[in-house]
């Protein structure tokens, strides 16, 4: 099933009293991850999440889409690198909303920043506003940290090797540095999703039908 297909079923899916964005968050990086799924890559490698916690959410925001979801595997083992194991204790230590969601979108994360785009766009999101924004909600007392706007995945970097005590670069600051761009240039790009909000306007019910009905 194509990225565009899965936001629309689960956007069809979403139960009413969730938080419309953190159900848009998590839609997006949903549909993403089913997209990328094959025979030997399942739903659950690409978000770096499986089993009782993914089901979980699961049922709670998207709950008719459950067995849609199955379907792509939600219980495969999962194999986390170091680096990005780093990068999941850097985000759970930075934790700012209670409840599993803050703890499942920090694995989420993490998996999704080894992907070569840039983060947003490997999120699914509109925008880089929108993860600043997941960011500030979810994990404020890392997002605050942020104040020069570097680049999320080059930020997150600089905060894991200061705390293991190692120096990210040569540099003696960052308006001294000859590559000041790669950490601070430009994040803009088109949505990996911009086709999927516009099929939500424009498709024709029988269309949507039809993709539930798969």
């Amino acid at each position: 099933m194509t990225a565009d297909a899965m936001h629309i079923l689960l956007n069809r899916s979403l139960a009413p009293e969730c938080d419309p964005f953190d159900s848009h968050v998590l839609a997006c990086v949903f549909a993403i991850a089913a997209e990328e799924s094959a025979p030997d890559r399942s739903l659950a490698q690409a978000l770096g999440v499986s089993g009782k916690s993914l089901r979980g959410i699961i049922a709670q925001y998207f709950p008719d889409a459950l067995d849609h979801l199955k379907a792509f595997g939600l219980d495969s083992e999962l194999v986390v690198e170091d680096e990005e194991q780093s990068l999941r204790m850097l985000l759970q230590r930075s934790r700012s909303t209670p409840g599993p969601l803050s703890s499942l979108l920090a694995a989420i994360v993490a998996r999704r920043a080894m992907q070569p785009n840039h983060l947003w766009q490997d999120l699914g999101l509109t925008n880089r506003s929108e993860l600043s924004a997941l960011m500030l909600r979810h994990f404020a007392p890392l997002a605050v940290r942020n104040s020069q706007d570097m680049k999320w995945k080059k930020f997150f970097y600089r905060m894991i090797c200061r705390d293991d005590s190692y120096r990210l670069c040569a540099a003696p600051s960052c308006s001294e540095c000859c590559d000041f761009s790669e950490c601070f240039g430009d994040e803009s790009g088109e949505s990996r999703m911009a086709r999927a909000r516009w099929q939500i306007d424009t498709l024709a019910p029988v269309q949507i039908n039809a993709i539930s009905a798969t």
